[in-house]
C-alpha cells in the first residue's frame, strides 16, 4: 500500500473526524443552556422550581463531564459492511452522539450495534468487509489501522487496507504510568466477557499479560451504560491490591466518560482509614487468617479494660452491691440481645433491674420500683460508673485493646497459637499506632461486630425535654429506663430507631487480583456487597496468600450462592515471546501450577542474566541505565521488601536518571506513591501486582523468592511485567 494511499485515508477520515468535533461542541452548548436554564429554575421562588433545577443542573453536569471525558480518542473505529446489510460505513466512539436531525453519527462503543466491532473475526465476519482502527491525537487522525474481514464480499476488493493491524500497533507502543483504554482493540473474547449479563458473578481469569483488568474496567463502564440508573443511585466499587496499582488505573474509566466509581485499594476500603503498608508476610497471614475474625468477635465481647469492675451504694438502709459476678451476668444478657453498641439504650435499665433485687428493707420496698429508678438516674454516682462501665465503643479503641499481650493471650486462647500471638504483638508494638494493609480488615470486623451507636430521631429528643431524668443531666442516649416508662407503647420497651452500619451500600464490586486476598479481606469486601453483582478478575498461580483453601472458603460466603458466570483469557498481549517463554520456563521448573497463555510478539531480544559479583549497585545500575536508553516508555527496578530502601538510595544517586526519576527519591518505604511523571521507579514484587513497564530490572531473584511462603508466585508477577526487555540480577 502506497504512501498517497494511506494519506488519502487519513483525509478522508478527518473530514468525518471534523464533522463529529463540530455536533461535540454543538453539544456542549445545548448542555450549557440546560445547566443555565435549570439555575434560572431555582429562583421560582418555590420547592417544585428547586427540585427541577436540581434534577437539570445535575443531569447538564453529567454530559458535560462525559463529553469533557470524550476528547481524547473520541472516534476510534469505523465498519465497512456488506452493502445489502449497510451502505453507509458505521463509525464507533467513545460515546454516542446524534447530527442535528437527530440521525446517529456516532455509535457508544457499549451499544449492542457496535458489538459487531469486537466479535466479527476472519472466520466469522458477520457482514463485516473491513474494519478499520483511527488513530487520534486529539481530533487529529495520525493513522488508520484495518483489517480485511470478509475478502469474497462483492465491493472488497475497493476498500484500501492500511497499517500492519490495529492490535499488533497498540501492543507496540511504548508504557507510561497509566493503563489505558482498549476500547479501539477490544478482541472477540474480551469483549464476551465484558457484556456479560449483569446479574450474579462474572469471573474473568487467565495468566499474565492477557488483559483483565482492562476488560473488567470495560465491563464496569458497560453495565453503567446499559444500566445507569441502578449502577449510579448504588455505586460501583472497584478494589485493587495497591495505591500504586489503583493510580495505574484511575484514567481508565474517566477516558470512557465514567466517573460513578470509587476506586480503593485494600488498605482504603473502609470509610476514612487509609493505609499504605504491608505488614512482613509471617505476620500479614496471621492477620489474614479467617481464625482472626473469632478473636476479634470474643475481643468485641470483653469488658472495656478501663473500665469499673465493681459498683456500690447505700440506699434506704440497702447496701446494693454489683460486683464481677452480677456484672458479668448482666454483660452476657445484653450481648445475647445484639451487637454491643446497640444495648446502650438498654444499660441503665439492666443495671436497675439487678439493682432492685437486692433491695430487701420494708423502707426500700415501700418506696417503690419507680422511685428507685428515679433515684439511682439522679444520683452521679451511678451515672458515672454506668457510662464507664459501658461506654460507646469506636474499632480502633477496641483493636488497641489487643496490644496487651495478656489480653491478646486471654482472646486468642485456643485459636491461634503462642508464636502467631507473639507475631502479633511485636507488630503492633513496633507500628507506632499506624495501621498495616492488613490491619484494616480486622478493623472493619470490630466496626461490625460492636455496631453502630443507636442514632435518636428529633421526637425522641422532644420526649427527652420532658423527662426529669434529662433535667438531672442524664445522657438518654445511654441510659434510657426513665424513658420507657414515661412513652413506651403499653408495656413494650422502648426500641431505638432503626440505624445500622452500611453493610449493602454498592451496586456492583469489581475486584481484580482477587487471588491475593486474605479470608478477612473477603469477609470485608463481602460486606459492601451483599446484594450487589460482581467482577471478579484474577490468576491463582500469582497467588500470594499460601492458603488457598481457606481464601476459597470465605469468597464462597461473600458471594452467598450467587450465579456464576465464567470467562478465561487466554492470549498474552503484554510480554513479548521470549519474555514470556523465560516467565512460563521458571513457573513450570519451581512447580507452579500457573496458566500459560499464548504471546503474540516477537521482539528477537531474549532476556539477560547477570552476575553483580562484588559490587551491586554498579551492577544494577549499568542495567537500568542501559534498559532506560533502549526503550522509550517505563523502568521497573524491583527488589525484595528488606532492600527497597537502599534501592531508592541508589537510584537517588545516579545522576545519569535524575531526569527520568525527580520524584523516584520520594520515600517509598513510607508508602508513598511515585509521580505520574516518573519514569524510572523502585517497587517491590507485591507493588508489580497489575502494573507493566517496558523494561524491568530485577535485582536478587532468589531474594525476592524467599521472602515469603509465596515467594515462588510473587517472583512468577514480577518477570510477567516486561512488555520489552527482560533483566536479572544476581
Amino acid at each position: 500500500m502506497s504512501e498517497d494511499v494511506a494519506e488519502r485515508e487519513i483525509a478522508q477520515e478527518q473530514q468525518f473526524v471534523d464533522r463529529v468535533y463540530l455536533q461535540l461542541q454543538e453539544s456542549a452548548k445545548q448542555a450549557q443552556a440546560l445547566a443555565k436554564e435549570g439555575h434560572s429554575r431555582g429562583r421560582l421562588g418555590h420547592e417544585g422550581g428547586l427540585v427541577e433545577r436540581d434534577a437539570m443542573v445535575f443531569q447538564a453536569a453529567r454530559r458535560i463531564a462525559q463529553l469533557d471525558a470524550a476528547h481524547e480518542g473520541l472516534v476510534f473505529g469505523r465498519l465497512d459492511l456488506v452493502p445489502e446489510k449497510d451502505p453507509q460505513p458505521r463509525y464507533v466512539g467513545r460515546i454516542g452522539l446524534r447530527d442535528a436531525n437527530r440521525d446517529s453519527l456516532l455509535i457508544d462503543w457499549r451499544a449492542p450495534a457496535a458489538a459487531v466491532f469486537y466479535q466479527a473475526t476472519a472466520a466469522e465476519p458477520q457482514e463485516v468487509v473491513r474494519r478499520r482502527v483511527l488513530r487520534c491525537a486529539g481530533p487529529q487522525v495520525v493513522g488508520v489501522e484495518d483489517e480485511l474481514l470478509d475478502p469474497d464480499s462483492p465491493g472488497a476488493q475497493t476498500l484500501p487496507i492500511v497499517g500492519e493491524g490495529a492490535l499488533m500497533a497498540q501492543l507496540s507502543r511504548a508504557r507510561d504510568r497509566s493503563m489505558h483504554s482498549i476500547v479501539a482493540t477490544i478482541q472477540a473474547e474480551q469483549d464476551k466477557a465484558i457484556r456479560a449479563p449483569s446479574k450474579g458473578v462474572v469471573t474473568i481469569s487467565g495468566g499474565p499479560g492477557t488483559g483483565k483488568t482492562v476488560v473488567a474496567l470495560h465491563r464496569a463502564a458497560y453495565l453503567l451504560y446499559t444500566d445507569r440508573r441502578r449502577y449510579e443511585s448504588g455505586g460501583v466499587l472497584i478494589v485493587g491490591p495497591s495505591g500504586v496499582f489503583m493510580r495505574y488505573i484511575e484514567r481508565v474509566l474517566p477516558s470512557l466518560g465514567e466517573t460513578a466509581v470509587a476506586l480503593r485499594s485494600l488498605g482504603e476500603v473502609v470509610d476514612g482509614v487509609r493505609a499504605t503498608r504491608h505488614d512482613d508476610p509471617l505476620v500479614a497471614e496471621v492477620k489474614g487468617s479467617a481464625r482472626m475474625a473469632e478473636v476479634l468477635r470474643r475481643t468485641a465481647r470483653q469488658q472495656a479494660p478501663e473500665s469499673p469492675r465493681e459498683f456500690r451504694i447505700f440506699w434506704r438502709d440497702n447496701t446494693i452491691v454489683l460486683d464481677r459476678a452480677v456484672l458479668g451476668r448482666i454483660r452476657r444478657q445484653l450481648m445475647s440481645q445484639g451487637r454491643r453498641n446497640r444495648q446502650l439504650p438498654r444499660v441503665a435499665g439492666a443495671l436497675l433491674d439487678s439493682m432492685w433485687r437486692q433491695v430487701r428493707s420494708e423502707r426500700g420496698r415501700d418506696r417503690g420500683r419507680e422511685s428507685f429508678d428515679d433515684e439511682m438516674l439522679g444520683d452521679q454516682s451511678f451515672i458515672d460508673f454506668a457510662s464507664a462501665w459501658w461506654p460507646p465503643l469506636g474499632a480502633p479503641e477496641v483493636l488497641g485493646w489487643l496490644r496487651d499481650p495478656e489480653f491478646l493471650a486471654r482472646v486468642a486462647d485456643g485459636v491461634i497459637d503462642n508464636e502467631a500471638q507473639r507475631l502479633l504483638s511485636k507488630s503492633w508494638a513496633s507500628s507506632e499506632g499506624q495501621l498495616s494493609i492488613e490491619d484494616v480488615p480486622l478493623l472493619d470486623e470490630l466496626r461490625y461486630a460492636l455496631g453502630d451507636v443507636p442514632q435518636r430521631t428529633d421526637a425522641d429528643h422532644d420526649r427527652d425535654d420532658t423527662l426529669t431524668a434529662a433535667e438531672g443531666g442524664v445522657d438518654l442516649q445511654e441510659l434510657t429506663t426513665a424513658a420507657d416508662r414515661e412513652y413506651a407503647p403499653a408495656g413494650r420497651a422502648w426500641q431505638p430507631p432503626t440505624h445500622r452500619i452500611e453493610d449493602d451500600p454498592f451496586s456492583h464490586i469489581l475486584i481484580d487480583e482477587a487471588q491475593d486476598l486474605t479470608p478477612m479481606q473477603w469477609r470485608m469486601v463481602g460486606r459492601r456487597g451483599r446484594t450487589a453483582s460482581w467482577t471478579i478478575v484474577g490468576d491463582p498461580a500469582q497467588s500470594s496468600w499460601p492458603v488457598p483453601s481457606e481464601s476459597a472458603a470465605a469468597r464462597a460466603t461473600a458471594l452467598d450462592g450467587k450465579v456464576l458466570h465464567e470467562f478465561h483469557l487466554s492470549t498474552n498481549y503484554r510480554n513479548s515471546s521470549e519474555i514470556y517463554a523465560y516467565a512460563a520456563a521458571y513457573a513450570e521448573r519451581v512447580g507452579l501450577d500457573a496458566d500459560l497463555p499464548t504471546a503474540v510478539r516477537s521482539t528477537g531480544i531474549e532476556p539477560r542474566q547477570v552476575e553483580a559479583g562484588a559490587d551491586l549497585e554498579a551492577a544494577v545500575r549499568a542495567e537500568v541505565v542501559r534498559v532506560a536508553g533502549e526503550v522509550g516508555g517505563t523502568v521497573g527496578i524491583v527488589v525484595s521488601i528488606a532492600r527497597r530502601a537502599e534501592a531508592n538510595a541508589w537510584l537517588a544517586s545516579w545522576p545519569e536518571l535524575a531526569d527520568d526519576a525527580p520524584s523516584a527519591r520520594a520515600s517509598v518505604e513510607s508508602g508513598a506513591t511515585p509521580s505520574g511523571e516518573d519514569r524510572v521507579v523502585v517497587l517491590t514484587g507485591l507493588d508489580t501486582k497489575g502494573l507493566e513497564f517496558d523494561g524491568i530490572v530485577v535485582v536478587r531473584p532468589d531474594e525476592i523468592e524467599a521472602e515469603s511462603a509465596t515467594g515462588r508466585a510473587t517472583l512468577y508477577v514480577v518477570l510477567t511485567r516486561a512488555t520489552q526487555l527482560l533483566t536479572t540480577v544476581g
